[in-house]
């Protein structure tokens, strides 16, 4: 997996009890030169990452990495995972070419329509190689038994009666806004910390002083009203004690300009202690 890594995933693959091992993620993507080696070195079943606007992160992979990977990959056993939940959520409304392109029969790609209709409507798609997709339908089944048939109906309702482009476009828009607003509001207000600066999607990561731990800024956080989430449940081989990863999605934008400053009066005081 990627490190930091999405919780969701670590939570699920938990279950199983694997071993898992970690890749650094740089400003555009997995450290090649550390994947290249794990992947050499080690009998890797299958490499999870989201390569657009990543949980928790919010970093995309540039398109040679994703090259890259593939042609690692190839000459291997392993399995590339690509989760794609926010690959619809790109601010400049340009989609990027999944790294399965370059692998087809090699890699799974997935997605949600949770993050681009209705929260609440958990109903996802998966595309994957023949033989892949069948183990995966009897394993889906003995978990679940079914999809919710009738939240699928609904989406269905949904997409012949609305335009599903422009639904995203309008969702990206409102996204951007709020992104821009709260990546300026922590450079103006907090410039000790530094951040990601997402593309698209719904997080970003912020990396605190070294003098202070994010989960002081969490717990003083919530003392004062404003909420973050610590990066350590991202780190499964430990590290992420300095980061904080926030959502800029749900809030309005008068919510997002409290918050900043709140946590700016948080940050500063806990640095001043």
């Amino acid at each position: 997996m990627e490190r930091p890594g999405y919780l969701g995933a670590l939570e699920a693959f938990s279950l199983y009890e694997p071993v898992i091992e970690t890749v650094a993620l740089e400003d555009d993507g997995p450290d090649l030169a550390a994947f290249e080696k794990l992947i050499r070195s080690t009998k890797v079943k299958f490499f999870y990452g989201i390569p657009n606007s990543q949980n928790p992160s919010g970093t995309t992979w540039s398109q040679e990495k994703r090259r890259a990977i593939a042609d690692i990959l190839v000459d291997s056993d392993s399995v590339l995972y690509e989760d794609d939940a926010f690959g619809e959520l790109f601010f400049d409304n340009r989609p990027r070419l999944p790294a399965k392109r370059y692998i087809p029969d090699q890699a799974v790609l997935s997605g949600s329509f949770s993050k681009i209709i209705a929260p609440g409507m958990r109903i996802g798609w998966i595309f994957a190689p023949a033989r892949i997709l069948k183990q995966f339908n009897i394993v889906k089944q003995a978990a679940d038994l079914h999809s919710n048939f009738f939240c699928q109906k609904i989406l269905h309702r949904y997409l012949i009666m609305h335009d599903l482009d422009e639904h995203i476009k309008n969702i990206v828009g409102v996204y951007e806004r709020k992104c821009r607003l709260m990546c300026d509001l922590l450079d103006d207000l907090v410039p000790q910390v530094t951040h990601t600066t997402p593309e698209g999607g719904m997080f970003l990561m912020a990396t605190l002083p070294e003098d202070l731990s994010s989960r002081a800024v969490f717990e003083e956080g919530i003392k004062r009203r404003v909420a973050v989430l610590p990066g350590l449940p991202f780190y499964i081989d430990g590290g992420g004690t300095d980061t904080i990863r926030m959502n800029f999605s749900t809030a309005s934008e008068e919510q997002i300009k409290e918050g900043m400053v709140r946590l700016a009066h948080v940050i500063t005081d806990l640095q001043k202690t």
